[in-house]
């Protein structure tokens, strides 16, 4: 399985700070932000990584990561996504690096208090499909919802107004090869960007879609509010923990 670090964007909710850097290169406690998804794929054995970025600030990922040595690597991929065409674009750019293989796909601002290494092992298991992870969260408008009655997924719901559950689907998303043939189907949204949340539709009405529970804290950090969160919380419990 490969990994595939989605980090670009403009990071305009953290202006003044995202004039100067890409916003996944601000600290998060004691490391910059982008460490912890890179950990995060390392702990579950993941091991071919790519980091999708964009912006004035792409080369600042590669003077700071260089091949991945500190994470045990021999070597880290880059691609380069002009404009802001939505994560789903975002995503395209890494058809040619997963070579028909399953993927790992992390947003760069998530950053979580355990591991995934199940819910990896799982995915390797599932003979085809998708796989997403969920997170009870007290505001589930800010991200995309999922709908479970009786333990199966219903429906996945981006951003709704009136929320049919408090469980958030979190920036981590297994999927097959198959993920590259939706983005081509799909169309942009009334944001004119390509959404994350219409591939797990089409996968839930494919019929191959799972799911797991997250265990531990998940957050993101791409408000001012959820970085300063996302540094408490890792210099308490620290992030990426094993067991």
């Amino acid at each position: 399985m490969k990994g595939i670090i989605l980090a670009g964007g403009l990071g305009t909710r953290l202006n003044p700070l995202t004039k100067i850097t890409n916003k996944h290169l601000l600290p998060i406690y004691d490391k910059p932000m982008i460490y912890y998804p890179i950990q995060t794929l390392v702990n579950a054995g993941i091991k071919d990584i790519m980091v999708v970025t964009g912006g004035n600030y792409a080369g600042d990922f590669l003077r700071l990561l260089g091949n991945g040595r500190e994470f045990g690597l021999s070597h880290i991929h880059y691609a380069y996504q002009e404009g802001e065409g939505g994560i789903a674009e975002a995503l395209s750019l890494a058809a040619w690096f997963a070579e028909g293989e399953k993927i790992c796909v992390v947003l760069g601002d998530n950053i979580i208090e355990k591991n995934i290494i199940k819910a990896v092992k799982d995915f390797e298991m599932q003979k085809n499909g998708a796989k997403i992870l969920l997170k009870e969260v007290p505001d589930p408008e800010r991200f995309g919802v999922a709908e479970i009655t009786n333990g199966k997924l219903r429906s996945i719901e981006e951003k709704p107004k009136a929320p049919k559950s408090n469980l958030a689907v979190i920036g981590i998303y297994l999927y097959d090869d198959r993920v590259f043939d939706f983005i081509k189907g799909i169309k942009p949204s009334d944001r004119g960007e390509l959404e994350i949340t219409d591939i797990n539709n089409a996968y839930l009405k494919d019929g191959t879609m799972t799911w797991e529970t997250l265990n531990g804290w998940w957050t993101d950090a791409g408000t001012f509010e959820s970085l300063l969160r996302a540094s408490i919380l890792v210099s308490q419990t620290g992030a990426n923990n094993i067991s």
